[in-house]
């Protein structure tokens, strides 16, 4: 049992890694040891502003693994930056050939990166940059745009000439980045086709739940428009969904999400805003971030790394806008994994 304040972390899934797949590549094997140190674990908690959860991106690095040359160690950095230091370093003395650093704390992953070089292990950056690191990660601004551009694109096609409101709802005083790329994203896609639209913005406070009620006290007061809402997560556009059905303005409102987590969207027997038999849903789309596959994209890079490759600066995950018409493409019903 490990102490009460040392770094948790999955020795089991190290064991049976080892168990199953033998040793490591440094005696020349042909498989190498990976350790994967995520942002936060615990249960509940959503990653990013979006809806996915620690447990999201671990799964998706543990399903990636089963057809590499690799022994995956993981580590839970519980959004604690000292704990994600010391994490560090028990990779370091576990003998780890690369790191995977999921961590938000510049400062400690400024110390992370120190004490990688000193051991000469090599890393790859998760979301958030690591000194020395190629960084994986989302296209905040870019995802924004491609929400913006679609509700652009639907009030050019169905609203020509009519008046348009836009609305913006989600946690607007989150102090990180990603919200702020986001919404100048968002901004940015929506005014190249109504380049005079200046959304009114309805901030959540963090609590999805609360845009049911902002919205529907916006609608209130402009009864006779048309209007595109932006929500910055998925869970806020199923709440402002059912402000906008309860108000009976499924007919001039349509609503297009960031994030694409199974709130939203699920398999043959769910019944989902995002699915195509619900065409008539006001949810017009969400953009994908796909964290929940971060382990199909990362773990490959990994490979090239280890192999000798020089990888770029940053490789940028690919969002796309997925709607009824394209979700079982994006994510089939049936998992066959």
């Amino acid at each position: 049992m490990n102490a009460p304040g040392l770094p948790r972390r999955s020795v089991l899934a190290g064991l049976v890694a080892v168990a199953c797949h033998g040793p490591a590549n440094a005696e020349g094997r042909g498989r190498y040891r990976i350790a994967f140190a995520n942002l936060d674990e615990t249960p509940g908690n959503k990653l990013e502003g979006l809806g996915f959860t620690g447990a999201d991106v671990r799964r998706s690095f543990e399903l990636a693994a089963r057809t590499l040359p690799v022994d995956m160690f993981y580590y839970d950095n519980g959004g604690d930056a000292a704990r994600a230091v010391a994490n560090a370093q028990a990779a370091i003395d576990d003998k780890a050939e690369l790191l995977i650093e999921y961590n938000s704390d510049a400062e400690a992953n400024a110390e992370i990166a120190r004490r990688l070089a000193a051991a000469h292990v090599p890393a790859l950056a998760l979301v958030h940059s690591v000194p020395g690191a190629s960084l994986y990660g989302p296209d905040n601004r870019a995802a924004g745009r491609i929400a913006g551009q679609a509700l652009g694109a639907f009030a050019a096609e169905n609203w020509r000439n009519e008046q348009i409101l836009g609305v913006l709802i989600g946690d607007l005083a989150d102090p990180g980045p990603a919200v702020r790329e986001r919404v100048q994203g968002i901004s940015d896609g929506v005014r190249e086709s109504l380049p005079q639209l200046k959304p009114a913005l309805l901030d959540t406070g963090g609590q999805s739940v609360r845009a049911d009620a902002l919205l529907t006290k916006f609608l209130r007061t402009q009864p006779d428009q048309r209007l595109l809402i932006a929500t910055l997560d998925d869970l806020t556009a199923i709440y402002a969904k059912n402000a906008v059905e309860m108000n009976r303005r499924q007919s001039d409102c349509v609503i297009v999400s960031q994030g694409l987590d199974r709130s939203i969207h699920g398999g043959a027997n769910e019944k989902k805003e995002i699915d195509p038999n619900n065409r008539g849903s006001v949810v017009l789309g969400s953009v994908a971030y796909y964290m929940d596959r971060y382990g199909y994209d990362v773990l490959p890079l990994a490979l090239r790394l280890l192999a000798g490759e020089t990888l770029p600066p940053r490789t940028v995950t690919k969002h796309t806008l997925v709607t009824a018409a394209n979700v079982f493409r994006e994510y089939p019903p049936f998992d066959m994994n």
